[in-house]
Formats: structure tokens, C-alpha cells, sequence
């Protein structure tokens, strides 16, 4: 007999402390935990953001900035590593993709670095690839600036 898969909640704008947020974000990006203020982050530049929790536990996590009008970008989707691949991610990217579509944005923008995640982005949640322009400010490039 199996064991029924575990009931997640799934909450739009839900609380969450920035420790709890740290913990998820180091875990899922593989870097040591930080002391980042996410909440400033997300009330100051985002139009919401949804929150996975296994009880009180916070495991899954995805930010949605925007432009104030018709961009939205997904941002830092992140689950614990032993609740991942069980739809976490998918369900969080699709509430996020629900309220962005609610608020009246067009068009919802994502970029990732990680091959294995084009599955998740591109196939289950509907994504296309397309022609896109980046820069890395942080490396060193010739200096642009006009005098």
C-alpha cells in the first residue's frame, strides 16, 4: 500500500520570515545562509509572491518583480532538495503565472542558468525559449560610460 503524497499550502503574498527564507535559498542555490532582508526585497520591487509550506515549514518559494505595468519576471523559484520533484516548483511558477495574469501583465519572463531546469520552465510550465540580450555587470568589461 503507498503512502499518500503530502497535502502542501500554496499561499499568494504568504508570510514567511527572512530567516526561513535564507534557509530555503541557501539550500536550493547551493551557497552558504545569508542575512538578506527578502522581505524589504519583495514589498519594495515585486508584485507578489507565492510560498510553499509543509506545516509551519517553509519549502518552496518563487518571487514575481515587475515593471508596474505589463512585464513580470520570475525570480529565485527555490524548493527544499527533499521535496523536490513532487510538482513544488511547478504549482508555485503557475499560482505566480495566475496572479500575474490577474494584475494585467503580458508577458512573464524568466531566465535561469541551469540546464536541468529548462524541463521545469519550458515543459511544465509552459515557457518558450526565446532571443534575449544579458549582460553580467559584475565582470570586467571595458568602461562604457560617457565622460
Amino acid at each position: 500500500m503507498s503512502t499518500p503524497a503530502p497535502q502542501y499550502r500554496f499561499e499568494w503574498r504568504g508570510d514567511f520570515t527572512n530567516d526561513s527564507l535564507n534557509v530555503l535559498h541557501a539550500e536550493a542555490f547551493g551557497h552558504a545562509v545569508l542575512d538578506y532582508d527578502w522581505l524589504a526585497q519583495v514589498r519594495g520591487h515585486s508584485l507578489g509572491w507565492v510560498c510553499a509550506f509543509d506545516g509551519d515549514t517553509l519549502i518552496g518559494f518563487v518571487n514575481v518583480a515587475w515593471d508596474g505595468d505589463d512585464h513580470a519576471f520570475i525570480l529565485d523559484t527555490a524548493v527544499l532538495k527533499r521535496h523536490e520533484r513532487q510538482g513544488i516548483g511547478t504549482r508555485l511558477v503557475a499560482l505566480a503565472t495566475g496572479h500575474a495574469r490577474a494584475a494585467g501583465c503580458q508577458w512573464l519572463h524568466v531566465d535561469f542558468d541551469e540546464e536541468g531546469l529548462r524541463r521545469l520552465y519550458f515543459d511544465a510550465c509552459g515557457f518558450r525559449p526565446t532571443i534575449a540580450g544579458l549582460i553580467d555587470l559584475t565582470a570586467d568589461l571595458p568602461n562604457t560610460t560617457a565622460s
